[in-house]
């Protein structure tokens, strides 16, 4: 257990981060989630429209520090593929 105050500080700012980068993450997956079933769903507009959604969030995550830059990037290159397989 941490004795300064400014390591019980630093714990409390760690967990406020940390559930703050859990909830962006859970954001991300979840938009991605809808993009795959509407991959799945072989639905080309729905999925582009999705693809924006995932495109948003990746962004705002990346700029937040929570994902790196190029893992986002890596992400949507991913997605944008898969998309533009349905034709």
């Amino acid at each position: 257990m941490a004795h300064s105050n400014s390591a019980k500080k630093r714990i409390r700012q760690n967990a406020k981060r940390r559930l703050r980068n859990r909830r962006r993450k859970d954001a991300v997956k979840s938009s991605v989630r809808s993009l795959d079933e509407a991959v799945q769903a072989g639905d080309g507009e729905k999925a582009s429209a999705q693809l924006r959604d995932v495109y948003k969030r990746l962004d705002k995550t990346a700029a937040k520090g929570t994902l790196h830059k190029r893992a986002a990037a890596r992400k949507k290159s991913r997605l944008a593929k898969r998309v533009n397989q349905l034709g």
